[in-house]
C-alpha cells in the first residue's frame, strides 16, 4: 500500500477557503479506484511549524497512485491547490 501525504501553506487571501479546500479533498473520497482512503484537515495549533492544510490518502498499489495524479476527479482539486497556495510538502511511501 501507498500513503501519500500533502502539507500546504496558504496564500494570506485564502485563508478563509480552508474550510471549502477540505470539503474539496472529501469530495474525492470513493470516487477514485484503488484509493483506499482519505483524510483532511487544517491546522488548529498555528506554531512555527505548522502548515496551514494537510491531505492523507492510501492507495491499494503504486499502480493506483499513479493514476490518481491525473485522475479527472483529482485535476480540479489539483488545480485549485496550485492557485492557493505558497508552498506544499509532500512524503510517500510504502507500507
Amino acid at each position: 500500500m501507498i500513503r501519500h501525504i500533502v502539507m500546504f501553506k496558504i496564500k494570506d487571501e485564502f485563508k478563509d477557503e480552508i474550510p471549502q479546500l477540505v470539503k474539496n479533498f472529501y469530495g474525492m473520497k470513493g470516487k477514485i479506484e484503488g484509493m483506499l482512503d482519505l483524510e483532511a484537515g487544517q491546522d488548529f495549533l498555528h506554531s512555527d511549524r505548522s502548515w496551514d492544510l494537510a491531505l492523507i490518502t492510501v492507495f491499494d498499489t503504486r499502480a493506483a497512485f499513479d493514476a490518481y495524479q491525473n485522475h479527472p476527479v483529482h485535476l480540479p482539486v489539483k488545480k485549485r491547490m496550485h492557485e492557493v497556495r505558497t508552498a506544499s510538502a509532500a512524503c510517500d511511501f510504502e507500507f
